[in-house]
């Protein structure tokens, strides 16, 4: 398992703005709840991290609870829609930035890389902001593919929801999704690539359950 570089230029800026950070940590006091004793294990090395998307602050709040790890969030080009935007969320947050409507296999390149590298990649599976319902929107598939490209876990996670500013982060962490065990020698295909999505919004939906009963 190749893992990221622990100290690298490249990560300069967004290393800086999460070290000098670290006031979050006491502010939110992030608290993470395992489905199971295994699903503490499993995040070394390259994976994706999947989430629920209620509002445009749930990329920080990723990285409060998941602080030791360095994400890279695959966002639309909307978001990168200005050269000062594009070298913020790129360079100081290291976005992968993607056309949705128009998904290009460079944007696959340059996910399925950082994955192989070692690099965690943070995906919001829904497609957009889900602000208009409690349910989960219907997941993407891609997230399928470019897992099964890069031979890496698929681990899901669950936000819930703030009520209040001064409300404490929690984070409700699945067991990880490996997607050739799932197949079992199967091939991956249009049928197979749906199927996995729905089993991939399953495993969030029990996450969104276990948070309502707490």
């Amino acid at each position: 398992m190749k893992k990221a570089p622990l100290i690298s230029f490249k990560y300069f800026f967004y290393d800086f703005i999460r070290l000098t950070g670290w006031p979050l940590l006491i502010f939110f006091r992030p608290k993470k709840f395992y489905v199971s004793k295994s699903a503490k294990s499993g995040f070394k090395g390259g994976f994706i991290l999947m989430a629920n998307h209620n509002s445009m602050k749930d990329p920080f709040y990723l990285i409060t609870c998941l602080f030791s790890r360095r994400h890279h969030f695959v966002t639309t080009n909307e978001v990168c829609s200005t050269k000062w935007k594009r070298f913020l969320f790129k360079t100081c947050f290291l976005c992968i930035e993607i056309n949705r409507e128009k998904f290009s296999m460079s944007s696959f390149k340059e996910i399925t890389t950082n994955l192989v590298k070692g690099n965690m990649v943070s995906m919001f599976p829904e497609g957009h902001i889900n602000v208009e319902q409690d349910e989960l929107n219907p997941f993407k598939g891609g997230i399928a593919m470019m897992a099964y490209k890069a031979n890496v876990p698929i681990r899901p996670v669950y936000l819930e929801k703030r009520k209040h500013w001064y409300s404490r982060l929690r984070l409700y962490v699945g067991e990880e999704f490996k997607i050739n065990d799932y197949l079992n020698g199967r091939a991956l295909n249009t049928n197979t690539v749906k199927e996995i999505a729905k089993e991939l919004e399953q495993k969030e939906k029990e996450l969104e359950i276990l948070c309502s009963k707490r």
